[in-house]
């Protein structure tokens, strides 16, 4: 069985209908550092596309932010079993496209799981304080807002994960979510953000929490620029989060930027130079080493 192969019958085993050949021209072509071999050809989001997946996710904000947080954790806790029900089948889709071992693919599915419990009991705590006035007989209270859509982009290196983070935080406080992740890494996102509408619609709720905007830079930009899209969180080069950055002022939104790497590495004089480089080279890879990873934050996903 070859790597495309292999590739679409993952996709079957979730239950996905994907395109993995689209004939389009400006289609992202994905190939498998394990050999370089294609796997899979994805449609671009087109402009068009992307306007009316933000209207979407907009009008899905406006009745999600009313549903009770505790149900909006069970929906959460429901993502979180798919997941866990299809881990192996996800831990290798993330070897094939990322090139880690399957270990590593199988511990980042875990992280996705681990944040949806988190943020299931999360659900139930989304507390307020009570404020003493100086007024009589009046009382002042603290009540926490979702800000609306939450756009998440991604980077290659935890292609599910980052994501996840961010979601299911953003949804158990009332957000809805628009995902665009790394160019080099559209299959992890189009099977687990399939999984995440397939539950939604299993309990209830639109397909519109969670819209998936495949493509490069062009497309991260109408989604940082968007008017209904009120933070941004984005992982990446410090390159790409200043423009994220100053877009977003310019908009007076919100962004979480999580960039670059802060961990040296020290090679003495003794070392074998080609044991030692391997490691260092794979960070500028698609082979990244989770030992030399900076360490991650969850964001804050109300007002």
């Amino acid at each position: 069985m070859t790597y495309a192969q292999d590739t679409a019958s993952l996709f079957k085993a979730l239950g996905l209908e994907v395109d993995l050949q689209s004939k389009a021209a400006s289609a992202l072509q994905v190939h498998t550092p394990i050999d370089g071999s294609l796997i899979g050809r994805v449609a671009v989001s087109t402009p068009a596309e992307v306007d009316a997946a933000l209207g979407r996710a907009h009008q899905q904000f406006l009745a999600w932010r009313d549903v009770p947080a505790p149900r909006r954790g069970e929906l959460v806790r429901a993502f979180g079993e798919m997941v866990r029900a299809h881990k192996a089948d996800l831990g290798r889709l993330i070897s094939l496209e990322t090139g880690k071992i399957l270990q590593e693919g199988l511990g980042e599915v875990q992280e996705v799981i681990d944040i949806c419990e988190f943020a299931l009991g999360l659900s139930r705590q989304l507390y307020g304080l009570t404020i003493a006035s100086e007024r009589p007989d009046h009382k002042l209270l603290e009540t926490w807002h979702p800000l609306g859509v939450v756009g998440v982009i991604s980077a290659f290196n935890f292609p599910m994960a980052v994501f996840a983070w961010n979601a299911a935080l953003a949804l158990v406080c009332g957000n809805t979510l628009a995902w665009k992740p790394s160019e080099k890494t559209p299959l992890s996102a189009l099977a687990l953000n399939g999984l995440l509408q397939r539950v939604a619609g299993e309990n209830g709720f639109d397909a519109g929490v969670s819209e998936l905007l495949v493509g490069e830079r062009a497309t991260g930009e109408a989604l940082v620029a968007h008017p209904e899209v009120k933070l941004v969180s984005a992982t990446g080069s410090t390159a790409m989060g200043k423009n994220v950055g100053i877009a977003c002022a310019t908009h007076f939104k919100r962004s979480l930027l999580e960039l670059g790497g802060n961990n040296g590495i020290v090679v003495t004089e003794d070392a074998d130079l080609k044991l030692a480089t391997l490691p260092n080279a794979s960070l500028s890879s698609r082979r990244p080493p989770a030992a030399n990873e900076r360490p991650r934050l969850a964001p804050v996903t109300c007002a």
